[in-house]
């Protein structure tokens, strides 16, 4: 129950920060050396309003902490967590795919934004749970 609340705190944390991101197209921030990440041109906006973005990511080391790819939808004035994946950081290129279904009023097809995240979370001062990121990458989107 307690590594639950860690990773869904983390997650939240991720969401929560995305959308104070600068808002013009930014390349991505590698803060790491190895970790890296990257968006990919596209999403999908199904009939039931599930969005669904991709992309791929690398990380080399997750041994101080549990590590997530987070993403934000933006399109208009309307932003969005999208899901959140948990990374394998063994230093291999891998695919992550965020989903999560999102109404009232739902996306549209067109161009949007997505602001996405490689983020650990390590144990802060107060042994609460901290973000620390390691790669952070703003890209346009067409949503089909």
């Amino acid at each position: 129950m307690r590594v639950r609340l860690v990773i869904a705190t983390g997650v939240l944390l991720a969401s929560a920060l995305a959308p104070l991101a600068h808002a013009d197209v930014v390349p991505p921030t590698h803060v790491g050396g190895i970790d890296d990440l990257s968006v990919h041109g596209y999403g999908r906006v199904g009939e039931d309003s599930t969005v669904t973005l991709t992309g791929s990511y690398r990380c080399l080391d997750d041994s101080a902490g549990p590590v997530f790819v987070s993403s934000t939808l933006v399109q208009g004035d309307r932003s969005a967590g999208i899901g959140g994946t948990r990374a394998v950081c063994d230093g291999h290129l891998h695919e992550w795919v965020n989903t999560s279904v999102v109404k009232d009023p739902a996306y549209q097809p067109g161009e949007a934004r997505v602001q996405a995240t490689l983020m650990q979370l390590t144990t802060g001062e107060a042994g609460l749970p901290t973000p620390d990121f390691l790669a952070v990458e703003e890209s346009t989107v067409e949503l089909r």
